[in-house]
């Protein structure tokens, strides 16, 4: 099973019809992931940020520290060992959180209701060419993302009866993108030896609405020197129903999008998220950088299950493999996102832990 791409121009036409295209990369049995080629000005932009990643990282602790953000449970700034696996903090990589679209997002009644959702930015000074970088990409893959969803609406629109197609227009004015520049540290020998299937990220489904994918690159964690995969087990996999586990190779030249859990339940399961992990590569001195957006609604979004579905009917088609399934914590129609995001993050750490 390979990546569906589909050309730029193609995505940004009013006269193109991706319907089949969307069908392949979202529809049951699939990978959950598409890719966009050809996206003006994305890999100097891509890479203009993920150079960054290795100076961030490797800042001194102290500055690192200053860069940290308690009160929104660290969904701004710099973010090492804050979640955890299990009950154990995760050191296996560190994250620099931010929104490219706002440095205030929402009101100040937002920001107090829902600190998680819409924190301030916080830049490293140290590295000032990082903030306009990171903004620039961010802005295009939110841009591409907003496509995207107008496709998505008008795909449901023609095959889901009692589809409400607002997502379009939601992916376009949101201003609740979250950015992660990801740095991946180096496996440990021991982990090195165990070679689990998911030691960069555990296996999980992004349960939000559509996430962007800049691609990766490696580089010698030593020193930020660019390097070619040291491991091709290395990198992004997927699961299918019965399990069995897929890698997806994202094309350089290509920004990616995964389908999140809302876009599925908004659908009634017509298209689905797909569990999936990142592997780490099989060599001790080598690191990976990243670069999702995560772009969602507003938490007060209540997600509405098409008329004519039912909740057991979307639960029915959700691929449970290897995650909490979505039945325990998509709890009734017309949830609010908040709510939902909420409780997933309940169900996760219960998962990890057992």
């Amino acid at each position: 099973m390979s990546l569906v791409i589909v050309e730029y121009s193609d995505l940004v036409s009013t006269k193109s019809d991706l319907s089949q295209s969307l069908s392949d990369a979202y529809g049951e049995g699939s990978l959950g992931v598409i890719g966009i080629r050809n996206v003006p000005g994305f890999e100097p932009a891509k890479l203009d940020v993920l150079l960054q990643g290795h100076s961030i990282a490797h800042l001194p602790s102290e500055t690192l520290k200053s860069l940290e953000d308690p009160a929104s449970l660290f969904n701004s700034g710099w973010s090492h060992g804050k979640e955890k696996l299990g009950d154990k903090p995760d050191f296996a990589k560190g994250s620099y959180y931010f929104n490219p679209l706002s440095d205030s997002p929402g009101t100040q009644q937002d920001r107090e209701n829902y600190p998680v959702s819409y924190p301030r930015n916080i830049w490293p000074k140290d590295i000032p060419e990082f903030e306009p970088a990171a903004k620039k990409l961010g802005c295009l893959m939110h841009g591409v993302t907003a496509e995207l969803a107008r496709h998505i609406d008008t795909f449901a629109v023609n095959n889901v009866p009692g589809y409400c197609a607002d997502l379009g227009f939601a992916m376009k004015n949101t201003e609740k993108a979250k950015g992660r520049l990801l740095y991946y540290f180096p496996l440990s020998e021991e982990a090195v030896a165990e070679n689990k299937p998911d030691s960069w990220i555990g296996w999980h489904n992004d349960s939000g609405f559509l996430t962007a994918l800049a691609g990766d690159i490696y580089v010698d964690d030593a020193t930020g020197q660019v390097v070619s995969c040291p491991d091709p087990e290395a990198g992004l996999y997927v699961a299918n129903r019965d399990g069995s586990e897929i890698k997806v190779n994202i094309p350089s030249d290509c920004l990616a999008i995964q389908l999140g859990e809302c876009v599925q339940i908004m659908t009634a399961g017509k298209l689905v998220a797909t569990p999936h992990c990142v592997k780490g590569a099989k060599n001790s001195k080598i690191a990976r950088i990243s670069h999702p957006v995560f772009i969602d609604t507003v938490p007060q979004y209540k997600l509405r299950i098409p008329s004519g579905t039912t909740r057991e009917e979307v639960i029915k088609r959700t691929v449970n493999s290897k995650v909490p399934t979505l039945a325990d914590r998509f709890t009734h129609d017309g949830m609010e996102f908040g709510e939902f995001l909420k409780v997933t993050f309940e169900k996760y750490y219960q998962w990890q832990t057992k």
